[in-house]
C-alpha cells in the first residue's frame, strides 16, 4: 500500500491504525503487529498442509476446525480493520494485497453455504485456497521489491529466450519423430515434442525413450543443451539484480562516447562531464580527456596575446604564468 493512500482526513485513530498496518517500521505496536501477524499467518498455513494429511485430519479434525475458524475470523478483523484505516477503499481492496487478503478468508466462509455430503469435494478445494494466506507473507520480505524490478527489466529477454526453447523443442521433436516414428513411443509431434521439453530440461521421466542408436546420439546432444539453457535466464536475472542494487551500469545507461566519465575501477559512468574523479570510489576519471594538454606539432608559437587566455584555460594549475615584459 503506497503512502498515497494514507487517510487525509478523519479521526486520530484512523491514521494511527494505518501506521500500525501499513507502516509498521515507524511505529513500535506496528513492528509487534507485523511478527505476531507472520507467526499467524504461518500457523494457519501448517493447519492447511495438516488437514490434507488423512490420518491427521481422522485423529484431529475437530481441533483443525476450531483453528480454523479462529485464523479465519481473525483474519477478518485484520481485513476489515486495513478498510477502515485507507483513504480509499476501492483501491485497496482491488489491489494485490486486498485480494489475497480477501482470498484468505472466503473459502472458510464458502464451505458454510455448501452443506451436504454430495459437495464434500468442493469444500475441500476450497480449503486448498486458503493456502493463498502464505502470499500475506509477501509483504514482509524487503527484497521482494528488488527480484520485481529484476524480473520486469529483463523480461523482454527472458520472452526471447523462451521463444527460442520453445523453437528449439519443435524442432529437435519433429526431428525425432521422424527418426523414431510411433515403434518407440513417439506417436506424434506433440507427443515427441513433450519428450524434448522433458530431455531438455534434464528431467527424464523415461515415459519415452529412443530406440535407435541415431536417437540415442540425439538425445545425449539435447540433454548437454540443456544443460547450457539452464544458466541462461539465471544470468539475465542475475546482471538486472545486479543492477539493481548499484552495481555496474547496462551499456545502454553508459556515455555513448567511449572513455567518457567511466571509472576504470568500479565502471560507474554517472559522472559529470568536467568530472576528474569517480563519486563513487574516488578514483580517476578520463585520464585522456582530464589530462595535461599537450601541444600538437605544427603548433604556431604563442605571442604574448595569447599567454593570458592560455593561463585562464589552466585555472588553478599552480603560477600565473609568463607575463609580458
Amino acid at each position: 500500500m503506497t503512502a498515497s493512500n494514507r487517510p487525509d482526513n478523519g479521526p486520530h485513530w484512523r491514521r494511527r491504525l494505518y501506521i500500525i498496518l501499513f507502516e509498521g517500521d515507524r511505529h513500535r505496536l506496528g513492528k509487534l503487529f507485523d511478527e505476531i501477524l507472520m507467526v499467524t499467518i504461518l500457523a494457519s498455513v501448517m493447519v492447511v498442509m495438516l488437514d490434507s494429511v488423512d490420518w491427521v485430519l481422522e485423529r484431529h479434525g475437530r481441533w483443525l476446525h476450531v483453528f480454523e475458524w479462529i485464523f479465519t475470523i481473525l483474519f477478518t478483523i485484520e481485513y476489515g480493520a486495513r478498510l477502515a484505516s485507507v483513504q480509499s477503499k476501492r483501491r485497496y481492496a482491488l489491489s494485490f494485497f486486498g485480494i489475497v487478503d480477501l482470498l484468505s478468508i472466503v473459502p472458510t466462509y464458502l464451505s458454510l453455504l455448501m452443506p451436504g455430503a454430495q459437495v464434500l469435494a468442493a469444500i475441500r478445494l476450497l480449503r486448498v485456497l486458503r493456502v493463498f494466506r502464505v502470499l500475506k507473507l509477501v509483504r514482509y520480505l524487503g527484497e521482494a521489491d528488488l527480484l520485481w524490478r529484476a524480473l520486469v527489466a529483463s523480461r523482454y529477454r527472458i520472452a526471447v529466450f523462451l521463444i527460442t526453447v520453445l523453437t528449439t523443442v519443435v524442432i529437435l521433436g519433429s526431428f525425432m519423430y521422424l527418426i523414431e516414428g510411433p515403434v518407440a513411443g513417439f506417436t506424434s509431434i506433440p507427443v515427441s515434442v513433450y519428450w524434448a521439453v522433458v530431455t531438455l530440461t534434464t528431467v527424464g521421466f523415461g515415459d519415452i525413450t529412443p530406440a535407435t542408436a541415431f536417437g540415442q546420439f540425439m538425445a545425449a546432444l539435447i540433454m548437454l543443451l540443456g544443460y547450457s539453457l539452464i544458466a541462461v535466464p539465471t544470468g539475465i536475472v542475475s546482471a538486472e539484480m545486479a543492477y539493481a542494487v548499484g552495481g555496474p551500469q547496462r551499456p545502454a545507461d553508459l556515455p555513448r562516447e567511449a572513455g567518457s566519465g567511466i571509472c576504470a575501477v568500479c565502471r560507474s559512468g554517472r559522472h559529470d562531464p568536467d568530472a576528474r574523479y569517480c563519486k563513487k570510489c574516488g578514483a580517476r576519471v578520463n585520464p585522456r580527456r582530464h589530462g595535461p594538454r599537450r601541444r600538437h606539432r605544427g603548433r604556431p608559437a604563442e605571442g604574448p596575446g595569447t599567454m593570458g587566455a592560455d593561463t585562464g584555460r589552466v585555472g588553478d594549475s599552480g603560477g600565473s604564468g609568463n607575463q609580458p615584459g
